[in-house]
């Protein structure tokens, strides 16, 4: 049903109406249809590409309706609204998008003659410093900025939680992310839990580039009520970006050319094609290949890529020189920046006239993704190039670019009932307080990875937990919680279990890092695997973010660098376990292609 500008508007106060129509020339379409639904307190998912204002579609009634407790002296110190992000980047991205409209909207409304107090916004993730924490204690933000670990410990923070009574709306971003993984399992408990904090149900807002289906990534938002979904908008306007992909190989033929003449045209083709843009963005999958191509680029043509005009971005790199990357790329300094995975989600980075994928990204949803972070303006077109590096790279790539073009994405497939999770927040649950083991059975439920759990299965997890199955002692596994089955409840055990708890929070697998600090200023600069650590000896050179180092001496977790001489030449660290896999959806497409190619 079209929605007409003015009606999206008038639900909105005369101060932050008159902002919004100064700041902007039109709403974009997540906003034309959300302002109103968010406003009536209805839940909704968002769906719409890359630069299409879903940041403000999520928050311009929730700060309309913040402002208007304000005018109306009923803005207490408490937290009103979570915005929670898979990544930490983005938080802090959010937090500067957000500090305009809230900053603006006072300015208006003061030549009016209303005096409205500010909107405090605060972001809370493992970055964040003790004496921050402790400033968010006393003067709590009315928007929290968060990540899903950082929630789950929030819930068991003794004096913290009392400040999360308030919650009004949760606001879920980059949803297509976390909904297929365990992060978004753990993420569903724990707002189930806020939900039975708060002893109110709150508004959930999803925001996603890529979601299909949309049904079932609102249920995921909502999960369950009495046995049956909530209600949940669904505000789909994936495809309002037009495409524009192209499909090409570094050579003619690709079966009997050398893996080195493949690499020597690929290079040159990465110069014609960052020669003919303003600004590319280039994902390689890997960090290793981000600075493999890098370092090629600079040292093939080092007046035209040097660390002037051409970046590296990926995990492993310092937050301070990502952060260094992400400004300069949005300020337009840099030509280029080559990525792993690392700017695939939503982080504001600027105009990129074009993107570059090296090889097969293994997801149609993934490619959609990255592609669309081209074309900086809603209605832009998104410019995308798939190189190919071989014969079956080549079948592949072809074949997800069709399924791009007929949009067809992959499916969401949302573990359920994974145990480990549970787990966790059952022992996270027993920390905050005595429970009735069905009113924590029926709480899991309402999470929709758990709607089909079994009451044997959970009783199975709270033994375990327990230690009441025989020789778990033996095996060095001790309970965490106690359980009285006859009388139907379960508690915390123990005086170090909220330790173990902070201390094995989330789904994220740890990685053995060695920290990379440059001498003599002993500043960080990233990190390297310990198997790349072993392989290095004194003056051996290798390169990171781009950049050359000569490596001096290790000390226990540590690696210390110092500037190597000139013309060295370095090897490229590798990562281990970073290789993606082919989905599931796209194995098919491409099995049915080469079926049909068989038989004519």
């Amino acid at each position: 049903m079209a929605v007409e500008q003015s009606e999206a508007l008038e639900c909105l106060e005369p101060y932050v109406r008159e902002w919004f129509i100064n700041s902007f020339k039109e709403l974009t379409p997540p906003q034309r249809y959300s302002f109103k639904i968010i406003a009536e307190g209805r839940n909704v998912v968002i769906t719409a590409p890359t630069g299409s204002g879903k940041t403000l579609a999520a928050f311009m009634s929730i700060l309309n309706e913040l402002y208007k407790l304000a005018a109306e002296g009923r803005l207490e110190d408490g937290i009103y609204c979570i915005y929670v992000s898979p990544l930490k980047a983005l938080d802090n991205d959010v937090k500067k998008n957000l500090l305009a409209p809230i900053q603006g909207i006072r300015e208006v409304a003061k030549k009016h003659g209303v005096t409205l107090p500010e909107i405090r916004i605060a972001v809370r993730t493992g970055d964040v410093t003790g004496s921050e924490r402790q400033k968010q204690l006393k003067e709590p933000p009315h928007i929290l900025i968060t990540t899903p670990e950082s929630l789950a410990i929030m819930l068991n923070a003794p004096k913290f939680v009392e400040r999360l009574r308030n919650v009004r709306w949760v606001v879920v971003d980059e949803i297509h992310e976390l909904a297929g993984s365990k992060r978004g399992v753990h993420l569903s408990l724990s707002i189930e839990r806020l939900r039975e904090l708060a002893g109110h149900d709150f508004v959930r807002i999803g925001l996603g580039a890529t979601l299909h289906p949309l049904e079932e990534a609102a249920k995921f938002l909502v999960g369950y009520g009495d046995g049956t979904p909530r209600n949940c908008e669904i505000i789909d306007v994936t495809w309002y970006k037009p495409l524009e992909l192209k499909a090409t190989s570094p050579v003619r033929d690709l079966i009997h050319a050398s893996a080195e003449k493949v690499n020597e045209a690929l290079y040159k083709l990465l110069d014609k094609i960052i020669s003919k843009h303003r600004t590319t963005l280039i994902f390689t999958n890997t960090r290793s290949g981000t600075e493999r191509v890098v370092y090629s680029l600079m040292s093939k043509w080092p007046k035209k890529y040097n660390e002037r005009t051409i970046g590296a971005h990926h995990g492993s790199l310092s937050r301070e020189i990502r952060l260094e990357i992400e400004d300069r790329l949005k300020r337009g300094e840099l030509k280029a920046v080559v990525c792993s995975t690392s700017l695939e989600l939503g982080i504001d980075v600027g105009y990129i006239e074009v993107v570059v994928q090296i090889g097969s990204p293994k997801s149609v949803t993934r490619a959609v993704q990255r592609i669309g972070r081209s074309g900086h303006k809603f209605g832009d077109v998104s410019k995308g190039i798939i190189i190919a590096m071989d014969r079956d790279d080549l079948v592949e790539c072809a074949v997800m670019l069709r399924c791009a073009l007929e949009k067809k994405l992959d499916e969401i497939q949302i573990p359920k009932n994974c145990l480990d999770v549970l787990a966790q927040h059952l022992v996270g649950m027993a920390l905050n307080r005595k429970w009735s083991i069905k009113e924590a059975y029926n709480l899991v439920r309402r999470a929709y990875p758990y709607r089909d759990l079994r009451y044997d299965t959970f009783l199975s997890v709270l033994r375990y937990l327990s230690g009441s199955y025989a020789k778990l002692e033996d095996r060095r596994v001790y309970g965490k919680i106690w359980i009285d089955e006859q009388e139907g409840t379960f508690g915390r055990r123990g005086k170090y279990t909220r330790l173990i708890y902070y201390l094995n929070q989330g789904t994220i697998p740890d990685e053995v890092k060695i920290d990379v600090y440059m001498l003599p200023s002993r500043r960080y600069i990233g990190s390297i695997e310990e198997a790349f650590l072993e392989r290095l000896r004194p003056g051996d050179i290798f390169v990171l973010g781009g950049r050359l180092y000569r490596f001096k001496y290790a000390r226990s977790m540590s690696c210390y660098v110092e500037k190597p001489p000139k013309d060295a030449v370095p090897t490229i660290p590798a990562w281990f376990s970073e290789l993606l896999p082919l989905s599931f959806e796209l194995a098919l497409e491409v099995q049915g292609f080469r079926t049909k190619m068989k038989e004519l």
